[in-house]
């Protein structure tokens, strides 16, 4: 959020630490990190401290820099809250080296396991509750980060790979790379056990689907065009499958001598219009391939449908991002601010029992510079249509 003046940097313009409650002791096991680099015991600034400033300046925002942050760690609100005495600069500045940032994926999975699951309609959505798209999204990098390869040496960038569970709309794995890394590759260190993944074509790699069923997982990608298969079976279409323009539904070996050899079990192929005409004017069909013989393909064209709501997340990422200069240029001190936003929009979920968005960012915000009064916020959450809002 972008405000046109800069509110008193006071007690009172930094209020609703209340809110932060709903953390409670899952920052405490960051204390010890990075200690032991502090051979002579003179630390004053641990991880849990450090990442509750930076929550702070994520939801004020009369906060817009480091020196913004250091000048908020001296009052005494702010103390009471984090336990600690003044930040120097210095140490704001160290800590983006000094503490791993992987150790903040703990804090990401444990929130997203207090999000229930909302009730879903109709009800056989149950049998993709499960359902996690992927995607990767691209960062702003700043000239100095080197590490941040993207086109070459005058177009660099961060890139941002998630996997983000659809039916309780939350990320559940983050991970951040220069951004000529490689999608398929980040897929792999992500995919867990027990999921159903939606993906674009662009992780259609035949190994990479052998390595999601492997892991326990299954996995709905559109493949390409011009993709290549032997017909086992062609499965018969119901009058839904052809309301929701299913063409084909086949059970195939797909891939060709090569390419094939990696898959160690039949796949299906589902054939759907999206109502829109191709580059030809012909009508617009995907080709979507699955492992799950179980769902009826009109559940599978509904699934990959799905997939675009990664997409509106990363558009939701940007309301915390967006208009906020990186704190660090380190690869290590910008996974820390990537993964401190993730766990603040996890915060939003569980405050308001509603999935985050840009109007509720934005009265939190005001909340936090005391410009909205308990109520108002309150308001806001009963309209987003919670059963209990949160208590300021």
């Amino acid at each position: 959020m972008a405000y046109p003046f800069a509110p008193r940097l006071s007690g009172e313009t930094i209020q609703g630490f209340k809110y932060f409650n709903a953390l409670g002791n899952l920052l405490t096991p960051l204390h010890e990190v990075g200690t032991e680099r502090d051979k002579a015991g003179n630390r004053k600034l641990f991880f849990d401290q450090y990442a509750g400033l930076i929550l702070l300046y994520f939801f004020s925002p009369v906060l817009t820099s480091l020196r913004g942050i250091q000048q908020a760690s001296g009052l005494r609100k702010v103390q009471r809250l984090l336990g600690k005495q003044k930040a120097s600069l210095g140490s704001l500045s160290e800590a983006s080296s000094v503490f791993d940032a992987e150790v903040l994926q703990g804090v990401i999975q444990e929130l997203g396991a207090r999000v229930t699951v909302p009730g879903v309609a109709p009800s056989d959505l149950s049998k993709i509750a499960t359902l996690t798209a992927v995607d990767g999204s691209l960062l702003p990098a700043l000239p100095q980060m080197v590490w941040a390869l993207w086109l070459d040496e005058e177009h660099r960038a961060v890139k941002m790979h998630l996997a983000f569970e659809v039916l309780r709309g939350i990320p559940v794995q983050v991970r951040v790379t220069e951004g000529n890394a490689k999608e398929t590759d980040q897929l792999r260190l992500m995919v867990g056990a027990e999921r159903l993944y939606v993906v674009d074509r662009g992780y259609a790699e035949y190994k990479l689907f052998q390595d999601v069923v492997d892991a326990g997982s299954s996995v709905i990608a559109r493949i390409r065009d011009n993709g290549v298969w032997t017909e086992l079976e062609s499965r018969p279409l119901s009058e839904q499958d052809k309301a929701a323009g299913i063409r084909r539904d086949l059970i195939v070996e797909l891939g060709g001598p090569q390419s094939g050899k990696v898959l160690k079990q039949a796949l299906r192929v589902i054939a759907v219009e999206t109502g829109k005409l191709d580059k030809h004017g012909q009508p617009e069909v995907l080709l979507l391939a699955t492992d799950r013989m179980d769902l009826s393909a009109h559940l599978i064209a509904t699934a990959y449908r799905y997939r675009w709501s990664v997409e509106l997340f990363f558009r939701w990422f940007e309301c915390i991002l967006g208009c906020r200069h990186l704190l660090s240029t380190s690869h290590n001190g910008v996974k820390i601010q990537v993964y401190m936003a993730i766990i603040a929009s996890l915060l939003i979920v569980l405050w308001t029992q509603h999935k985050p968005t840009k109007r509720t960012f934005e009265i939190l915000g005001l909340y936090f510079m005391g410009l909205a009064d308990a109520d108002e916020v309150i308001g806001h959450i009963d309209k987003l249509g919670t059963k209990q809002g949160a208590s300021p």
